[in-house]
């Protein structure tokens, strides 16, 4: 269907598909691509699309690709949305949900944009791709380009990415580089080649077609509910998923699809937080942190290139923006897990972190839905789980050892008085 194309979230400029941007040409800004609702209303039976089994491509004719027999799958999408009882009724929530999209097929929600990416990517007769990366972005650029059969190139923050995410970068057979520095100028990096060396395609979020990708977990929301979240919780770290997921909701609510749109409220860590810092001061600019640091490596970025979407995407939907610390998000992972049974990587905690002090100031009420997304698996970040936990205990290999660990050996009196 045609009638997609680009536009400029700055000065409104728009631009044809069939050019090979990333950015407005004229000012310099970002831009995102406009789906032509009218024509989607006249021309989709919509209500038979809802009906289609959940995935990414279910959606295609909201998604901008011409050619969708170029289509780059490893059948990501329709991840999980978990109806969060136990948790809930600890923070006196009756509609809480755990929307994980660990359940990709990398681990993580990055394979929503990167198979719309990489299939892009393809149509436009790339040949390499690359991008920066702090880890999940990495993991599904190597996976989704071997499948394309493209050259894969990645930038890492030397010691800064968790290794069960490089390692899968490394298996799918990613040309690495780790530089001496921070994934913000790993990312102005990438720019600098992209513009030098036109034949590679660039896949950082910063490109739009990863955006129409990632929106789809709006529409996937708004499906397994059959109705629109009123509170929308999400990890932000370079920002393109919370502006995603907004432009997601926007579309289906044009489309009639949902009666309201939900509060988007962003969470960072206390270490990078400039998003966060500049809702508390309801600003419309970001101030960039030069050095972030936090354990949740997946949202360790000081300057977001996406940061203008979020503020808009947080303001417009009189959402907020909050941070946690390192250790609120350390026992929100266990949390999740042991009342749960959701193993998440420390960044994706930072929603069911945020929840305890938003529950706290009655930011929403009882009866509220409210959908926290888990943006990548716990095996995504191992190292925190060796470093920080406890040792298994290890006994004699007899019933007796094993049961007085386990407070389960009994006393000689104890034992006597059963039989007196």
């Amino acid at each position: 269907m045609n009638g997609f194309y680009f536009s400029c979230i700055g000065c409104g400029a728009t631009f044809s598909l069939s050019e090979n941007i990333y950015s407005c040409s004229r000012c310099g800004d970002l831009i995102q691509i406009e789906v032509p609702i009218d024509d989607v209303k006249e021309k989709i039976d919509l209500r038979a699309l809802r009906r289609l089994p959940i995935s990414v491509w279910k959606y295609a004719p909201l998604l901008p690709i011409a050619d969708l027999s170029k289509v780059v799958t490893l059948h990501e999408g329709g991840t999980g949305l978990h109806h969060c009882r136990r948790l809930g009724s600890l923070l006196g929530l009756e509609h809480l949900y755990v929307k994980n999209e660990g359940e990709n097929p990398t681990g993580s929600f990055k394979d929503r944009g990167m198979t719309v990416g990489i299939t892009r990517a393809l149509e436009m007769g790339a040949r390499s791709v690359i991008c920066a990366s702090t880890g999940n972005t990495a993991a599904s650029l190597a996976a989704y380009s071997a499948k394309a059969g493209l050259n894969r190139i990645v930038l890492i923050p030397s010691g800064k990415i968790a290794y069960g995410k490089l390692a899968q970068a490394i298996v799918y057979g990613a040309q690495i580089v780790q530089i001496k520095g921070n994934f913000d100028e790993a990312l102005k990096l990438v720019f600098e080649i992209c513009s030098r060396n036109r034949e590679i395609y660039l896949l950082n979020s910063v490109n739009p077609f990863r955006i129409e990708g990632q929106k789809t977990l709006a529409y996937e929301v708004c499906d397994q509910l059959n109705r629109h979240p009123d509170y929308f919780i999400i990890p932000v770290g370079n920002a393109g998923n919370i502006s995603a997921a907004w432009k997601g909701f926007t579309e289906y609510y044009n489309l009639d699809q949902i009666e309201a749109k939900p509060k988007m409220v962003g969470v960072q860590a206390e270490g990078a937080a400039p998003i966060a810092e500049a809702v508390a001061k309801r600003s419309l600019t970001i101030t960039s942190i030069n050095k972030p640091e936090t354990i949740a490596t997946a949202i360790r970025i000081g300057a977001p290139v996406s940061w203008k979407k979020a503020l808009r995407a947080i303001y417009d939907s009189e959402g907020t923006a909050l941070t946690v610390s390192d250790e609120e998000i350390l026992e929100a992972q266990s949390l999740l897990a042991r009342v749960e049974g959701l193993f998440v990587e420390p960044a994706s905690a930072a929603p069911i972190a945020a929840l305890k002090k938003l529950r706290e100031e009655s930011y929403f009420s009882k009866e509220d839905y409210v959908v926290c997304v888990t943006t990548g698996h716990g095996l995504k970040d191992p190292d925190v789980i060796s470093r920080l936990y406890e040792k298994p205990v290890e006994v004699e290999a007899e019933v007796s050892s094993i049961e007085r660990i386990l407070g389960l050996a009994k006393t000689a009196e104890t034992l006597a008085a059963q039989y007196t």
